[in-house]
């Protein structure tokens, strides 16, 4: 057996040196403010945030625990600080056009000023307006210009009365109005004696009477018209009284901010509107039953003049960082707010709330892409809004064209931030893809590196950053074993002990369940044995699947054999996930071999059970098998491949050299020790590829092979080029230290096949054929008795016919 594939001891598992990190426990440390082992995503971070043009927004990929969230958001942070503060936005009453509300777009802290000095106003309004109207010059002019107009009636009166008297005929006002009656000797005549005098003087009576009926008339007709008059002359006196009463407040304001054409007109039309409609200030008499309805008429009618502030940066300290946890089209957009009264529902300016996206204007908007994107209305209207660079607040009835009642349609909003999204990159990759737009609007990648480079440097940074972890969450401080332990376990994460981890949150999770134990036993310092202990408890919780299947084999349900020799069969090693754990587990490989039309069954594949990419390994095992086996004959071979007890989907080629090398086995007949289990990945030229989870394969084989009892002969096959992503558990270290168990690590099939039957296996020659007694010779010997008899076999049937 070839002793030079056997993986070395120092190669199974890479010990941190806890004496070589320079600190007892982590209280010795700085606190990391460095980003650790993201240089290029730190690159393209800053790229994207300093850019100023349109579409440079920012799409954050990589995988959870990264610290992808508290990467940028300590870089926001930091930059946010030296820029700008965005304005504050405020809506307010559109008097010409009340369902369309106006925007204020004010300094920082202005808004809130503003609305407080209109409140201010309000209240002196309030005071101011009817002291005003009461004061006694006010009702003095009110008194005289009332005067006027019921003397001008009096005196029209008074002359079409003199007018009548001359004539011999008497105005009078009855109930029913005015009428005209003849009279004589200062009497006003009775109908009988109208009736008895001459007719030609009946006749003169009734032309006069008809003539001053008209002119009473005319009289009465202009009445509205002096009325209206009258009306007007208060209702200027009114103004002018107001214009006084409320000029003084507002030129104050107009002085105070006068640098801001906005608010100045905003305040010439309140102004204009509180003149023009004085009358609202005005206390009436109102019943007393009428008292609480009027009261709120009158307080709503001033909330016209309020400032609603929908965003404001009074406290804000440079441009604003706004992550949206929950991206609804409302949350993200904004929103107006229905206020249920009688029966139906009300709003106005001041129901207008304000979305993400009105917040972090001027700054950062984070969000998480899987949650936008599973947001309806969501994803879209960040799109538009980004195209338009306006805010347009719309109802979700408007924006479905379902809105059966009058809304409101506020005034857009200018738009200037930077979206950033964070997804994973499959995400990416599918936006980038399918959306056509995507590319246009999110130019920056900023990609987060899996892994990190376990150089002096970064060991150290790590070191401070556990130490940060620590202090930031209270938890205990961390001796250098620790730490140490701490490290190994971040090779094992990623498979590579050249590597560091950059899952910090499972890193994170880790210290947590340590300090949580160490509290426990009373102590004051995180040690080696609590790291241990958190890393185990992890894997206890969810191993009870592992724990059934490992049973099912040592009860004998599951048949895997790890003693004597078989011929055709091998034992395979695969990997299963079950949420964030990962087990190995092994399972039995077996193939039959006859003459045939030179097809390779893979039976996973016939039961719709095989993926693409297993299906592709037992391809490239048949090409393989007619390319090195039978370069000069026909391939008259019939083989079917199976995964015994396998009842579900089996996708990856990881199986492949086992396949193989059982294949093989088949063909020559020579028997594989059933204490060894194989995995790999087989090329077109025979060399063994890398593959993945190799350390949880070896386990779960060394687990059954342990429960039965080692005895030296149980062994691994792994790739040459897997030898450095071995960080194996400590008793499967301890197993190979005392010769119990061994690992071996091959680069081409040849060598697999002599560890797995103790046979050479023969090196081609130059005519293709092999060296007489090896593996590989009788392999060719069957496949060529296969080809002459299948030729037999068609020569005799074309004679036959």
């Amino acid at each position: 057996m070839p002793k030079n594939n056997e993986v070395k001891i120092k190669d199974l598992y890479q010990a941190c040196d806890e004496k070589k990190l320079g600190f007892k426990t982590t209280e010795d440390l700085k606190d990391l403010k460095e980003f650790l082992g993201q240089k290029r995503a730190i690159e393209a971070l800053g790229f994207g945030v300093g850019i100023q043009r349109k579409g440079f927004n920012l799409f954050v990929l990589g995988n959870a625990g990264t610290g992808r969230h508290s990467v940028v958001n300590r870089y926001l942070d930091k930059v946010c600080k030296e820029q700008e503060t965005p304005m504050d936005c405020c809506y307010v009453h559109n008097f010409d056009e009340p369902d369309q509300p106006k925007a204020l777009l004010l300094p920082p802290g202005l808004g809130k000023k503003l609305q407080a000095d209109m409140n201010q106003v309000i209240r002196d309004l309030k005071v101011g307006i009817p002291a005003a109207f009461d004061d006694e010059a006010y009702r003095r002019r009110k008194i005289d210009i009332e005067e006027i107009f019921r003397k001008k009636r009096r005196d029209k009166f008074k002359v079409l009365e003199d007018d009548s008297e001359k004539q011999g005929i008497a105005l009078m006002e009855t109930q029913t109005g005015f009428v005209f009656a003849p009279k004589k000797d200062n009497k006003v005549l009775s109908a009988e004696e109208f009736e008895s005098l001459p007719k030609t003087q009946r006749n003169k009576y009734e032309k006069a009477i008809e003539k001053l009926q008209k002119r009473l008339k005319e009289l009465l007709q202009d009445l509205p018209k002096a009325r209206k008059e009258i009306r007007q002359e208060l209702k200027k006196l009114n103004q002018d009284t107001a214009e006084l009463a409320v000029g003084y407040l507002f030129e104050d304001l107009a002085k105070k901010y006068k640098e801001f054409e906005q608010v100045t007109q905003y305040l010439k039309d309140v102004k204009e509107n509180i003149v023009e409609n004085i009358d609202d200030f005005l206390h009436k008499d109102v019943e007393a039953g009428e008292e609480q309805a009027a009261a709120e008429e009158e307080k709503l009618s001033f909330r016209i003049y309020d400032v609603n502030v929908i965003v404001d940066h009074s406290k804000t300290k440079g441009a604003p960082v706004v992550y949206e946890s929950h991206p609804t089209y409302p949350n993200l957009v904004g929103r107006i707010e229905l206020k249920p009264q009688m029966g139906s529902f009300i709003t106005d300016f001041h129901y207008i709330k304000a979305g993400a996206l009105h917040k972090a204007n001027g700054g950062y908007l984070v969000l998480d892409a899987h949650k936008i994107l599973m947001q309806p209305l969501g994803w879209e209207s960040l799109k538009r809004i980004l195209r338009t660079k306006e805010i347009r607040i719309e109802s979700l009835n408007q924006v479905y064209h379902m809105a059966t009642t009058v809304t409101l349609q506020p005034e857009t909003i200018p738009l200037s931030i930077k979206v950033i999204l964070i997804g994973d990159r499959q995400m990416y990759y599918m936006l980038s893809q399918l959306d056509p737009e995507f590319n246009e609007l999110f130019k920056v990648a900023v990609d987060f590196e899996d892994q990190i480079p376990a150089n002096t440097t970064n060991i150290r940074q790590y070191s401070r950053l556990l130490a940060t972890m620590a202090r930031k969450e209270k938890m205990l401080p961390l001796t250098s074993c620790a730490v140490a332990r701490v490290i190994e376990q971040s090779h094992r994460l990623i498979d590579d002990h050249r590597k560091l981890s950059a899952n910090i949150l499972h890193v994170a999770d880790i210290l947590r369940e340590a300090d949580y134990w160490a509290r426990k036993d009373k102590k004051k310092i995180i040690d080696k044995e609590e790291i241990q202990q958190a890393i185990d408890t992890q894997i206890h919780r969810v191993a009870r699947i592992r724990d059934r299947m490992q049973e099912s084999i040592m009860e004998g349900t599951k048949l895997i054999d790890t003693k004597g020799a078989k011929i055709g069969q091998i034992n395979g090693l695969s990997v299963m996930s079950i949420g964030h754990f990962a087990f190995g587990q092994p399972t039995k490989i077996s193939v039959t071999s006859t003459m045939g039309k030179g097809r390779v069954v893979d039976i996973e594949r016939e039961a719709e059970l095989g993926g693409s990419i297993h299906t592709k390994g037992v391809i490239i095992i048949s090409q393989l098998l007619a390319f090195r086996y039978s370069p000069d004959m026909p391939l008259s071979l019939s083989a079917s491949i199976a995964f015994e007890q396998s009842y579900g989907m089996i996708d990856g080629d990881s199986a492949s050299t086992a396949e193989l090398c059982a294949l093989i086995s088949s063909l020559s007949e020579v028997p594989i020790k059933q204490t060894f289990a194989v995995t790999g990945s087989i090329n077109q030229n025979g060399d063994v590829q890398a593959i993945g989870g190799v350390n949880e394969k070896i386990e779960g084989f060394f687990d059954i092979c342990h429960q039965r009892g080692l005895n030296g002969e149980h062994a691994v096959i792994i790739p040459e080029s897997n030898v450095k992503n071995l960080m194996l558990r400590k008793d499967v270290v301890d197993a190979i230290k005392n010769k119990q168990f061994t690992i071996y690590a091959v680069k081409h099939l040849d060598e697999a096949i002599e560890l797995l039957t103790g046979e050479k296996a023969g090196k081609i020659k130059k005519d293709k054929t092999f060296p007489e007694g090896t593996v590989n010779e009788k392999v060719r010997q069957k496949l060529m008795a296969y080809a002459q008899k299948r030729f037999s076999l068609d020569k005799a049937s074309v004679l036959e016919n």
